[in-house]
């Protein structure tokens, strides 16, 4: 009886790289979409709005695969009510797995995979805003460099001759 949670689970696996897929596209997009508008993002209240939309919508996303599993233990019959579900698959997903709730032992490699496929999106996501961070590094630096006065103790700006 392996084969019906292994394939439950490879479907889970699917749908949950698809949305994770949908929603940094979506952040990318809301991210280019403003950027004319951010042109220079020199202020510290910019930067952490867009940190910010970029935290709310990570979560956003893993509260949506999270849910999905709820809502699939919830069609198994695995629990009563959703709370427990919910709290159930958030502790799989985030691979915490308290221990205090289980599942019947037919399902249980679902939640074995779930931790797995919770850990690669986490740490996804955990790339993806590194790399929103170093990118917003990077455009304050050129902004700074734009604005800075000449190095005085660079070579090629020497004003005695040599």
């Amino acid at each position: 009886m392996l084969l019906e949670p292994l394939l439950l689970s490879a479907a889970l696996v699917a749908v949950t790289v698809m949305l994770q897929i949908a929603g940094l596209a979506v952040l990318i997009w809301m991210m280019r979409w403003r950027a004319p508008r951010m042109a220079s993002l020199a202020y510290v209240l910019q930067q952490a709005g867009v940190i910010l939309v970029i935290v709310l919508g990570l979560f956003a996303i893993h509260a949506v695969q999270i849910w999905i599993y709820a809502a699939v233990y919830m069609a198994l019959g695995e629990f009563q009510a959703f709370e427990t579900a919910l709290y159930f698959s958030t502790s799989s997903f985030t691979t915490v797995g308290y221990g205090e709730i289980v599942i019947e032992s037919r399902w249980r490699m679902v939640s074995a995979i779930q931790s797995a496929n919770g850990f690669i999106m986490l740490g996804w996501s955990t790339v993806f805003l590194i790399s929103v961070l170093s990118r917003l590094r990077s455009v304050e630096m050129d902004w700074l460099e734009g604005r800075s006065e000449p190095d005085l103790f660079r070579h090629d700006n020497r004003r005695d001759g040599s």
